[in-house]
């Protein structure tokens, strides 16, 4: 099936990715729409880790306040420009992200925030923990290993899974934004207020 000038404005009006870039998915894909669309995500993915090394000093503060006014949420979003910053799909990254922050309460944005002493406390009751269930010593340290990446995907922001889609961390979802506005997008910091805790 030729590519057709509908297709092409219908997988940019899907993924907002530009109008070469889509005749190319297109074509690798022979012109299956959902297939151009998963090579797109993932050429973009991989051209957004490439620019992660970039500069990223402009961006918005996401923000959002529960209906019943007892958790808010402010989130740092950067990006390179503020072209950018003031893109639709960039804005609503930003207040996903800080409705996602409300509901999953992370503790940290990246796994290196962390601080080693939480780590290896966790991991001493975790191995204490393996050692009272019996296990033997050489599947142990991977149960352990497991369960403290287990643990990390609750605590560290970009590694949680994504409220709104489950089968996404938050760090793919930001990727995939980078990806298609062609920009380094990070997350910085973010402050989850919750009356009495």
């Amino acid at each position: 099936m030729a590519v057709t000038t509908e297709l092409i404005k219908q997988l940019r009006a899907m993924t907002g990715a530009g109008m070469l870039d889509v005749k190319k998915a297109l074509e690798d894909a022979g012109s299956d729409l959902d297939k151009a669309a998963e090579l797109l995500r993932e050429r973009g993915i991989a051209k957004a880790d490439k620019k992660a090394d970039r500069a990223a000093k402009e961006g918005l503060i996401g923000h959002y306040l529960h209906h019943n006014g007892k958790i808010a949420v402010l989130v740092e979003v950067n990006c390179e420009t503020d072209f950018v910053a003031r893109n639709e799909r960039f804005q609503e990254l930003a207040r996903s992200l800080a409705m996602h922050i409300a509901m999953a309460s992370p503790a940290y944005t990246r796994r290196e925030d962390v601080p080693e002493e939480v780590l290896a406390a966790e991991k001493h009751a975790l191995q204490r923990q393996v050692a009272e269930e019996g296990k033997p010593a050489n599947v142990a340290e991977k149960i352990v290993e497991g369960r403290l990446n287990k643990y990390l995907s609750e605590i560290v922001l970009l590694d949680q899974a994504y409220i709104k889609d489950d089968k996404k961390t938050i760090d793919t979802v930001v990727k995939e934004v980078a990806a298609t506005l062609g920009e380094n997008i990070q997350v910085g910091r973010f402050a989850r207020i919750a009356v009495g805790e």
